[in-house]
C-alpha cells in the first residue's frame, strides 16, 4: 500500500487563512500592519522565484511587503546599509535578505547585522540561541513548517527515533532540536546524520521519522527507510533533464513509508507559510 501524502500545499493554504484573519485583527485592534523587507543582491532566477512567491504569499495573508533589489556588483558596506536603514524603520516588522548573496558579500556579517528583533528567519545568533534554550522568539521557517506538517499529518513524535539528514544552519541543525524540545511535534529521540556519518543506512532504517534536507537528488532511497515510517522531504533539486526532484526518491520510497511529502508541493509552501507568522509575530512584538 502507497504511503499517505503529506500535502504541504494544502497545510500552508489552511494555516494562511488563520494567519489572515490573525493580522486582520491585529490591524483593527492596534492600526500595525505588519510590514516584510525583502533583499535581493543580483540576478539569480531561482532566488527571483523564490521572492515572488514570498511576496504573492504576504499577499493573501494582507501582510505588507517591499522587495528592495540591487546589482549584482552590490558591495558588502552597501547591503550593510540598507539593512541597517531597514532596522531603524519603524513601519517595516521583517527583514529577509534572500540567500545566496554574490561571492563578494560575507552572508555571516549580513545576517548577523539584521537587529534580532526582525530576524524572521531566525538566523541571528541571538535567535539561534534563545531556541537552543526552548524560548524562542521566532522558529526557523523550514523546520518550524516540518513540525507543522507532523502535526497535521498525525505522527507521534514523542518517544519516537527521528533521524535528520544534513547539519546546515538552516535546516538541519535547527530541525534536531525542535524536535528534541518540550512540546508539540517534539520530545523525539534525535539523532543527526552527515557526510562523515558510517553505516548511514542502518541508522535511517531505524527512524520512525526521516527527514532528508542534504541537498543530493532521490538520495534516500527505499532500502535505506523502515516500513510505516514518515518521511519528509526538504530538498529541492534539478535533475539534468531539469525535472524538480527531493533528496528522496518518492517513487519508490512511497510504497514503504507510512507517509511521504513530495518534492514539490511539500515542504516549500510551509517555510514560506512560517515567514508569514514570524512576520506577524515581528509586528506584534514591536508594537509592546
Amino acid at each position: 500500500m502507497s504511503a499517505q501524502i503529506i500535502d504541504g500545499k494544502a497545510i500552508a493554504q489552511k494555516v494562511r487563512s488563520g494567519l489572515g484573519e490573525e493580522v486582520a485583527s491585529l490591524q483593527a485592534k492596534t492600526g500595525v500592519q505588519p510590514h516584510l523587507a525583502a533583499v535581493l543582491v543580483g540576478e539569480d532566477p531561482a532566488s527571483a522565484v523564490y521572492v515572488r512567491n514570498k511576496q504573492r504569499a504576504c499577499e493573501q495573508t494582507g501582510i505588507d511587503s517591499t522587495l528592495h533589489t540591487l546589482p549584482a556588483e552590490t558591495t558588502q558596506q552597501e547591503l550593510l546599509d540598507l539593512v541597517h536603514q531597514l532596522n531603524n524603520d519603524p513601519l517595516i516588522h521583517g527583514i529577509l535578505v534572500q540567500l545566496p548573496l554574490p561571492d563578494q558579500i560575507d552572508e555571516l556579517a549580513i545576517l548577523d547585522a539584521v537587529t534580532p528583533l526582525k530576524d524572521v528567519d531566525a538566523f541571528h545568533p541571538e535567535n539561534v540561541g534563545l531556541i537552543v534554550q526552548g524560548r524562542p522568539r521566532f522558529l526557523p521557517c523550514t523546520p518550524h513548517g516540518v513540525q507543522q506538517m507532523l502535526i497535521e499529518s498525525g505522527a507521534e513524535v514523542a518517544g519516537k527515533h527521528a533521524v535528520v539528514l544534513g547539519r546546515s544552519e538552516i535546516v538541519g541543525k535547527p530541525m534536531a532540536l525542535l524536535l528534541m524540545q518540550k512540546g508539540e511535534a517534539a520530545n523525539a529521540t534525535v539523532t543527526i546524520c552527515h557526510s562523515r556519518t558510517q553505516n548511514l543506512t542502518e541508522i535511517t532504517r531505524s527512524a520512525d521519522i526521516l527527514i532528508a534536507a542534504i541537498g543530493k537528488p532521490e538520495f534516500v532511497t527505499a532500502d535505506m527507510v523502515k516500513p510505516g515510517a514518515t518521511v519528509i522531504d526538504v530538498g529541492t533539486n534539478r535533475t539534468a533533464e531539469k525535472k524538480l526532484v527531493g533528496d528522496v526518491a518518492f517513487d519508490e520510497v512511497k510504497e514503504v513509508a507510512g507517509a511521504i511529502s513530495p518534492v514539490p508541493g511539500g515542504v516549500g509552501p510551509m517555510t514560506i507559510t512560517m515567514l508569514l507568522k514570524n512576520t506577524l509575530i515581528a509586528a506584534r512584538l514591536a508594537k509592546r
